[in-house]
């Protein structure tokens, strides 16, 4: 008989779980582990780990920015990969970081260091790990936006794509404008909440156009912003991270519903 190739080694990699996973949707971050452990990931979750410093960052507050920086440069270090379900957090260790210290030259190689091994969830499991299919089965008709931290800064687009169709009674039907954002920004909507309003009515429009009656984003910030405002319409549509759906976990509530916790 021939001999069997050895199995390749695990990753040790470390999710960075998210401010808004944790706080507003902490399956997210379970079905994330699902996915990572299923592609022959070894998951670790660092207890010290805090939020990327976004908010302080998109406002202007660099030396905010740069403590919590520090904190997360610390959680994360000695792992193979971080990653995390969000392509804004995950692009803003990965592009905005190693900004943060050019006038100190061994924190930057950190940042820098850090850069290099942080990925988004989706991203990491196609590009990095070579996952073609999930073992998920989902009956129903989604459509999926395009994150804009994901799609522009870190080249999210077909991976999730590539992993939903291979997901059997799951029908993808795209919006005529996937890639517009919806309105969101982080901060932008707190400081121009009429023209978010406007975006994101513009872009709860777009959904309901396809017909289908659940919307699938990878940044949880987008998903809650949408959701809001397809509850306000009265839409019915359904709204979930890509990860519940591709990690077989979407029969719980969808955001924005209540959780009575029956299952």
């Amino acid at each position: 008989m021939p001999t069997p190739a050895p199995a390749a080694p695990s990753r040790r990699v470390a999710l960075f779980v998210t401010c808004l996973v944790d706080l507003v949707r902490p399956a997210v971050g379970f079905a994330a582990v699902k996915l990572l452990e299923d592609a022959g990931c070894t998951v670790e979750v660092p207890p010290l780990q805090v939020c990327c410093g976004q908010p302080a960052y998109n406002t202007g507050d660099r030396a905010t920015t740069r403590a919590i920086a520090r904190q997360v440069i610390d959680a994360f270090e000695g792992y193979d990969a971080v990653v995390a379900p969000s392509g804004s957090c995950g692009g803003m260790l990965s592009h905005h970081y190693p900004t943060l210290f050019d006038d100190d030259p061994a924190l930057k190689a950190r940042a820098e260091n850090l850069a290099s091994r942080s990925h988004e969830l989706i991203s990491f499991l196609v590009d990095i790990l070579g996952v073609d299919k999930v073992a998920a089965r989902f009956d129903g008709t989604v459509t999926y936006h395009d994150s804009c931290s994901g799609l522009r800064e870190l080249g999210v687009k077909q991976q999730p794509r590539r992993l939903l169709a291979s997901i059997p009674g799951l029908e993808l039907r795209e919006m005529k404008t996937p890639e517009v954002c919806c309105g969101f920004g982080g901060t932008f909507c707190v400081k121009y909440p009429e023209i978010s309003n406007a975006m994101v009515g513009e872009k709860s429009a777009d959904i309901a156009a396809t017909g289908a009656g659940t919307l699938l984003a990878g940044d949880l910030g987008c998903l809650m912003n949408m959701a809001g405002k397809l509850q306000r319409e009265g839409q019915g549509i359904r709204v979930r991270h890509v990860a519940e759906v591709l990690a077989g976990m979407a029969d719980r509530p969808a955001i924005g519903e209540p959780d009575t916790g029956a299952r």
